[in-house]
């Protein structure tokens, strides 16, 4: 008489902690990012404010992948630094953190949620990356539909159009930045590569600031802009790229992206209870259009390449971006 093996239910994988704390750091700590820069940029000039972020937080990072034993880039791989860092962090940010002086942080998340649909305009009708598909558009449109939606001048608007103008432009730099990373000669090093475009952007703003007249005189720095600017450099750029990097190594990429359609969610709820940005059901629909729109195209981009999504480039916001 035969007996039958007894097979045994299958385990459960538990949880691990890390997971969860990095995905904490590009959920809610890159989201609330656009609080810490509104907070910032009310008290201190913006340029000051975003060179001093991304100088500091780059130097941070390129010097300690250098101690950790990364090669030094080359001064063909300078080139390719110096350009991405312009793009994606003088013109991006110099432009995001200008413009906060004027529109909420929660409105401005929604506008740096585009960024992945900029990037697939980019790609399909520019460097004809992809090929055209019309979901893609469609999904795009609705995103843009989304935009135009909370721009729409009516009586309770307190902010004006051109400097949401202003964040959409850097974001198309950004995009620009992006596609570019994918054809440029960079570091293999995810972080010192970062870290060295940071380091130059942050460079670049500085100066900008200097010529600008914000520095003259030097700016006073309330206890709350210097809590601000702590809280970019160690929150927003250091640990949740640190996060953003380890689950890339651990995580498919669709699943690491997604927090560009959580960031704003968390952005519009931090500057309604923190700092009382009014919230209204325009704003609502328009931001559910937008992250709608990126969820639609992050998944075609993910039927269309496998497993993969638009390739998520480093901050953030740093698609906190921000």
């Amino acid at each position: 008489m035969t007996t039958k093996p007894v097979i045994s239910p299958p385990t459960r994988k538990s949880l691990d902690p890390r997971v969860l704390l990095a995905f904490f750091a590009i959920y809610v700590l890159w989201g609330s990012t656009f609080l810490a820069i509104r907070m910032a940029v009310l008290l201190v000039p913006p340029w000051f404010a975003a060179g001093t972020r991304f100088f500091t937080a780059g130097t941070i990072l390129y010097v300690f992948t250098l101690i950790r034993g990364e090669q030094r880039p080359t001064l063909r791989e300078w080139r390719s630094l110096a350009l991405i860092g312009v793009l994606m962090f003088s013109v991006t940010y110099g432009a995001l953190f200008w413009a906060e002086q004027f529109v909420p942080s929660g409105i401005t998340s929604v506008l740096e949620a585009t960024l992945p649909l900029i990037t697939v305009v980019l790609e399909v009708f520019i460097f004809r990356q992809q090929r055209f598909r019309w979901r893609i558009l469609f999904s795009i449109l609705i995103g843009f539909c989304g935009v135009a939606l909370m721009l729409l001048k009516h009586d309770h608007q307190a902010f004006g159009i051109f400097p949401c103008l202003v964040v959409l432009g850097g974001s198309v730099c950004w995009s620009l930045g992006s596609v570019l990373t994918r054809s440029l000669p960079l570091p293999t090093s995810r972080v010192l590569t970062a870290g060295a475009e940071m380091m130059l952007g942050g460079g670049l703003l500085l100066v900008i600031s200097a010529v600008s007249g914000e520095l003259h005189p030097f700016p006073h720095l309330p206890p709350r802009a210097v809590f601000s600017l702590i809280y970019l450099i160690v929150a927003g750029s250091l640990m949740g790229f640190t996060a953003f990097v380890w689950l890339l190594g651990r995580m498919p990429a669709s699943k690491v992206a997604s927090h560009a359609y959580v960031n704003p969610i968390v952005a519009i709820a931090l500057g309604h209870f923190v700092l009382s940005e009014q919230v209204t059901a325009r704003t609502l629909l328009g931001a559910a259009l937008v992250i709608g729109s990126v969820f639609l195209t992050m998944k075609e981009e993910k039927i269309e390449k496998g497993e993969g999504v638009l390739d998520p480039q480093p901050d953030p916001t740093f698609s906190e971006a921000s």
